[in-house]
């Protein structure tokens, strides 16, 4: 996907008008703001939201199909300019090695809380009682096999884009499971219902915020805290011989941009360092979405027009 908005005088004046302040609509380079887009709902209304806000104050905007982690090589050249979604989880080190550069800035958390983890439903724990200690996952992998996996459990994850390293995870801790990847955000959940309306096994990557985790009753395996030195140093951990012998972080999810943004774009720089949204919000946009079949144009244009007061103090 890739839209390019080019504003014409008049209607710089009716977003000025809209949104009260004639400074906004100065931006200073036509050029296009290039935000990056991904494969999960949250992120394209992040976004969006994000990108429709840029535009009224008078930027023009792109929005660049890219790979979650491989997008970092573009925001350090300045071939990309901005990435709404870095996830704790999964993202922070493909961050901190891009910051570290100094060619790529972070520009704050978004306001939302990232929890990804494997997650089973509720009626799992009758099969499998040990729940939600991973250990049980061992003595119950027959239970989580399909027929292609058998006799191994299935591990439902998502796209290999992602990254997680639940590959190395499995391997760290001597699951006996095989990872097999969803194609797509759309496939992973659609598996979920299908499983949960049979009450059929299944384990698989769930994300907050996200509507999954409010629809379905289910918990998150508890893996060994994870510790920084889990993912770097293999003597870390149960695995004296393996990295990744632990659970996926937690923590804040963040906005990353092109070190060249605040200089090109300063006040877009300052719009975007001040965006915040709540996991509730979001969750309840992505349920818009993803269960109600509103359009990802739809559920931001709903969420602006709902939210005026806020979006229009950013930057200022």
């Amino acid at each position: 996907m890739r839209i390019s908005a080019i504003l014409t005088a008049a209607t710089l004046a009716g977003m000025t008008a809209m949104t009260g302040s004639s400074a906004l609509a100065q931006a200073e380079s036509d050029d296009p703001i290039k935000l990056t887009i991904h494969d999960w709902t949250g992120q394209l209304i992040t976004t969006h939201i994000m990108g429709e806000v840029l535009q009224k104050a008078g930027y023009n905007v792109d929005y660049v199909q890219a790979d979650y982690i491989a997008q970092f090589a573009g925001l350090k050249t300045g071939d990309l300019d901005v990435a709404m979604e870095i996830w704790a989880t999964t993202g922070r080190e493909a961050m901190e090695e891009a910051t570290a550069t100094g060619k790529v800035v972070n520009m704050g958390e978004t306001g939302m809380q990232a929890i990804e983890e494997w997650w089973y439903p509720e009626y799992m724990k009758e099969r499998c009682p040990g729940l939600p200690d991973w250990k049980a996952l061992n003595d119950c992998a027959a239970e989580f096999a399909t027929p292609e996996t058998a006799p191994l459990g299935r591990y439902l994850g998502g796209p290999v884009t992602w990254g997680g390293f639940d590959d190395e995870r499995v391997e760290a801790l001597g699951l006996d499971f095989e990872v097999v990847h969803a194609g797509t955000d759309a496939a992973l959940f659609a598996e979920l219902e299908s499983a949960y309306q049979r009450k059929a096994p299944i384990v698989l990557w769930v994300y907050a915020p996200h509507w999954a985790p409010a629809k379905y009753k289910g918990e998150w395996v508890e893996f060994p805290p994870y510790e920084p030195a889990c993912y770097t140093d293999p003597s870390w951990g149960i695995n004296p011989n393996a990295a990744y012998d632990c659970g996926k972080p937690r923590g804040p999810i963040w906005k990353v941009a092109w070190a060249g943004v605040e200089k090109k774009w300063p006040g877009a720089a300052k719009m975007i360092r001040d965006f915040h949204i709540s996991n509730d919000e979001m969750g309840a946009l992505v349920a818009k979405v993803d269960l109600e079949g509103m359009s990802v144009d739809d559920a931001v244009a709903g969420w602006l027009a709902a939210n005026e007061d806020v979006w229009s103090k950013w930057g200022k």
